[in-house]
């Protein structure tokens, strides 16, 4: 999973992943593209090693990848700030 991927390895794969999108969206005239990587099952791992999707975006194609952003106040972001970094 992410958390043992060794970090020389970690750059291997994000540089994979930038020839793989500009070929793919050469290739396969796409308008965008999403980056994923699911670690865990809560997260939505169903393949338990580290892998990361490449999925091609077209406009109109109804897809929502996005996230729905929370809205925690400044003293709630300053404490999860203290949790993170101390």
């Amino acid at each position: 999973n992410f958390y043992e991927l060794p970090e020389e390895k970690a750059v291997e794969v994000i540089k994979v992943a930038k020839k793989m999108t500009v070929q793919m969206t050469k290739n396969l005239q796409c308008d965008g593209f999403n980056i994923l990587q699911n670690n865990n099952e809560i997260a939505g791992q169903t393949v338990m090693h580290y892998h990361m999707h490449l999925i091609p975006r077209y406009r109109n194609d109804n897809q929502d990848l996005t996230m729905k952003p929370m809205q925690p106040s400044q003293e709630e972001l300053a404490e999860i700030k203290n949790i993170i970094i101390g």
